[in-house]
Order: structure tokens, then sequence, then C-alpha cells
């Protein structure tokens, strides 16, 4: 047993929306310790095997922290000294808004899940904004976009929109965010003609604070849904390729509840962790073969070990993203992800992550 799983017990008698609070206000606190720095070196992985270029940005490692974790981009010095590769801040809206009425988060142990109905809670982008423009950022920075609560899916184009003006020229790259569960008909948003106007009004947006900002324009990725079936795959995927995204992410939390056993299974709101896994898997498949492997994917759900970031990414991932197994695994669990999936790499003689990609 190690020392997290001896304390995690503690942090499980906190609600759960305070335990994150907990612990990510004591790591941000403990890497401005003089000297913690060399502690928690142990954690970061330097491996060249893990090294990978996917978009045009260059990670040191493919494991990434998910959206939902660092809304606001508060704890970024604190969540890199984890060992990512990268990190995705978000979902960020215009509006500064409060989210849903608590409690709002849910773990579920026996499942090594979470449910959350969060509902975009953020202080605004412009608030993102400012704090980007007087960071010193140790990994690159995704960004990942919505739009407010309030604001019709016929004008949601405009919230987009406003985000990338915004933060367009700080983001490492950008993800519009179409399937959250948790803002009501978001999800509408991605069938085919809705998706193709809102990403059409967003690459322009996205070439024009390029030009602004004379840097080359990030990345733009689009975060998919686990419960569409095949057609609103294939709709979403449609529109994304006619658009010319680069990349997509798979997945978002689902609204499934398909064999949980723990006593918050009935609570509303995504399911995020372990028994997502399948179902990413699934998806993750269906996307690479449907771009016949051309457009990266962020693998991301239920990936809690290195074996599972490895059949993520031998499916189809050029790069995946945990969250909910961190509330499980504790500080070192990218550090282990790490170090297995390069054993795994070299145990099966890829010589890198890219290698290995799509490769059944």
């Amino acid at each position: 047993m190690n020392v997290y799983e001896m304390v995690r017990p503690l942090f499980f008698r906190l609600p759960a929306e305070r335990a994150h609070r907990v612990v990510t206000g004591g790591l941000d606190a403990a890497v401005r310790v003089p000297g913690m720095g060399r502690l928690l070196a142990g954690l970061r992985s330097a491996d060249p095997i893990l090294a990978c270029e996917v978009a045009g940005l260059r990670l040191g490692n493919p494991v990434g922290l998910a959206a939902g974790f660092d809304k606001d981009g508060r704890h970024v010095r604190g969540m890199a000294a984890l060992g990512f590769g990268f990190l995705e801040l978000g979902t960020v809206t215009p509006l500064a808004q409060a989210g849903n009425e608590q409690p709002r988060l849910f773990r579920l142990p026996e499942d090594k899940a979470l449910i959350n109905r969060m509902g975009f809670n953020n202080a605004g982008v412009v608030a993102l904004g400012v704090r980007l423009r007087g960071m010193r950022r140790p990994l690159p920075l995704g960004i990942n976009i919505g739009k407010n609560k309030a604001t019709a899916n016929e004008r949601a184009a405009a919230d987009y929109v406003r985000c990338i003006r915004e933060i367009g020229a700080l983001a490492d790259y950008i993800v519009v965010n179409i399937s959250s569960p948790n803002t009501p008909g978001l999800r509408e948003l991605s069938r085919r003609g809705p998706l193709e106007a809102l990403l059409a009004e967003v690459q322009a947006a996205r070439a024009d604070a390029s030009r602004a900002s004379g840097k080359p324009a990030p990345p733009l990725f689009v975060k998919l849904s686990p419960d569409e079936d095949h057609g609103g795959l294939d709709a979403a995927l449609g529109a994304a390729l006619a658009c010319g995204v680069d990349g997509l992410v798979a997945t978002n939390t689902t609204l499934s509840r398909d064999g949980l056993r723990s006593a918050g299974r009935g609570e509303t709101g995504g399911l995020s962790g372990a028994p997502l896994h399948g179902r990413a898997l699934d998806v993750l498949r269906y996307l690479h073969s449907g771009t016949g492997g051309k457009l990266p994917i962020i693998g991301v759900g239920g990936i809690a070990s290195g074996a599972a970031a490895y059949e993520r990414i031998r499916a189809g991932a050029s790069l995946v993203q945990v969250y909910t197994a961190l509330v499980y695994g504790g500080p070192a669990l990218v550090r282990d992800i790490n170090r297995d999936l390069a054993a795994l790499l070299r145990r099966d003689g890829f010589a890198s992550v890219s290698d290995a990609v799509g490769k059944q």
C-alpha cells in the first residue's frame, strides 16, 4: 500500500468538491516550497521513447490532464509537477458562471468512477486570459471552450468565437466542447448541420486571431460524446472533416449507468472513470477507422494504467488524458502510466508512441 492509498480514506470523508480544492491547494503550496521541485522530479518522465509530436505540438510524453480538473488555469504549476506531458484547461465560457447547485460531484468508489453535474462553473474567458498572459508555462496548455448555459443554441457560435478572440493566441491547442451532458441542449450541436455551421465560424475566428497576433493558429480539436450511435458519430465526424479540424477528443462523460454498484449511481450528470473505458475505446476505434487514421485523436475515459493507455494508443489515440483515475490512484499515477507505457512499447518493438498508434 502506497502513501496515497493510506491517506485517501481521509480525503474521501470530505465532500468530493471540497476534497478537490484541498488537494489542488496543497499541491500548489508544495511546489512553492524551496527544494520541493527536486523531490517531485521523480514523478516526471524523461524517457525518449515517450516523446511525441501531434498536430505540431511537441510533448515530452503523451499523457495529459483532461479538461474539467482545472477550469480556470489556477493549478498549472502544481499539476505540471506530477509528470504530465500537457494540460487541458477549461471548459471555459465567455461569461463567468457559477454552475449547478452543490453537491454536484459524487464519488462511486466501488466502480472507481465519478458522476459530475458541474455545469461549466468557471470564472470566464477574460479571467483565464489574464492569468495565462502572466504565466510562465511549464507545459503545453490546451484550452477547452464552451457556451454559457443561458445562450441559446442558435447563438452558440458567438460564444465560441468570443472565447477564441480572447484566448486564441494564448492556447497551444483549442478544444470545441459540444458534448458535455450538463449544459441543456449542448449535445444537439453535434448534429451535422449545426456543427458544420459552428465550426465554420470558429475556423474564421481562429484565422483572424492568428493574423492579429502574428502567430500560427493553434490546432483545433472537437470533443465528442460516448453516447452517440454510429450515425451520430458519422454526422459529427463529417462536419469535423468538412471544416478542416486538426483532431478529435474521444470522449466526454456518459449518461449510461450500466453495471454500476455504488450507492451514488442514481445521481444525475456525466459518468467518468472505469465504467466508461469500454465505450470510450469503442468510439475511439470507430473514429480512427472513419478517418483512415489521418486525424489525431486524444483518447480519454477510464484510463488508469499504462496498459490501458497502451491499449488506447494501439486503438488509434495519438495522446491520452486522465482525470478520474487521479482521484483513486493519487499523484504517482502519471509516473506509473508513463513508466509502464514505455516498457510496453519496447516489449513490442516500437521505437516511439507514434509508431504504435492504430497498430492493433
